[in-house]
């Protein structure tokens, strides 16, 4: 019967489009799951110029970005965390960067500390990344490097080591790229400002330049979570890659004292 009826066809036509118009743009999930949580998807940062290396200056000893209050640039935004041992046949080796072995690991815990650079081991010891290029060390599958560890003190380390020597923080430390953004340097992110804790509470959008990354290059910022179930919670409300303004000088967010000490680079 197709074609008997071509006029009925064209107002069928004409009606679904009258349909179409009077209920607005459709919103796919994940647009909705931005908008329910106050925030918009933004791609601008692919788009965006490469940030000029900001003017460096010495406070209390410490080396600051000085910028003006405002937005700086959009950024790359991804997520990482702190992998824990869980049970399983220990199938591979960690070790230290003079190739002395410091444990057999699970061949999953070898394959997600080697990109998140630190963890804890099933006896409860934290690692952390200690130099790239081991002869020793078998490859890392998502980066193709050869990395070894130091072992640290889980009191003191409890969620591991960043760039500046000193304990990172989940929800405070980012990694960036330390040519555009100097470590230490403090930072108001305003679409992660009002994401939940785990303790119920809400972010009030400041971290801390304390990390880098073998692939943290331009403009990039990669928050710290500490925890695999907290960087699938922001990364539902604020998703990897679709962009941040990142504001150096930001009042909101005191700039910290400690000066940053020397670390392996990663």
């Amino acid at each position: 019967m197709r074609g008997v009826f071509p006029a009925a066809a064209a107002l069928a036509a004409a009606a679904a489009l009258i349909v179409a118009a009077c209920s607005g743009v459709q919103k796919w999930p994940e647009e909705d799951l931005q908008a329910h949580a106050g925030h918009t998807v933004d791609d601008a940062w692919k788009a965006a110029p490469q940030a000029e290396a900001p003017e460096v200056v010495e406070i209390a000893g410490t080396p600051r970005a000085v910028l003006d209050v405002g937005d700086d640039g959009v950024y790359r935004n991804t997520y990482y965390d702190f992998p824990r041992e869980g049970p399983g046949a220990e199938d591979a080796t960690l070790y230290d960067a003079s190739c002395a072995a410091i444990a057999r690991v699970t061949q999953a815990f070898h394959d997600q500390v080697c990109v998140q650079g630190s963890g804890r081991l099933a006896g409860g010891q934290t690692v952390s990344f200690a130099r790239r290029d081991c002869p020793c060390a078998a490859t890392c599958p998502r980066t193709g490097q050869k990395i070894c560890f130091e072992r640290l003190d889980p009191v003191r380390f409890p969620s591991g080591r960043g760039a500046t020597g000193r304990p990172i923080t989940p929800l405070h430390t980012v990694a960036v790229d330390t040519s555009l953004i100097p470590l230490g340097t403090a930072l108001f992110v305003p679409e992660l400002a009002g994401l939940p804790r785990a303790d119920g509470s809400r972010h009030d959008g400041c971290f801390v330049a304390e990390d880098r990354g073998l692939k943290v290059v331009g403009r990039h910022l990669d928050v710290f979570t500490g925890d695999p179930a907290t960087t699938a919670r922001w990364n539902a409300l604020v998703p990897s890659n679709r962009g941040v303004h990142v504001r150096i000088g930001d009042a909101r967010c005191a700039a910290p004292n400690a000066t940053p000490s020397a670390a392996p680079p990663r």
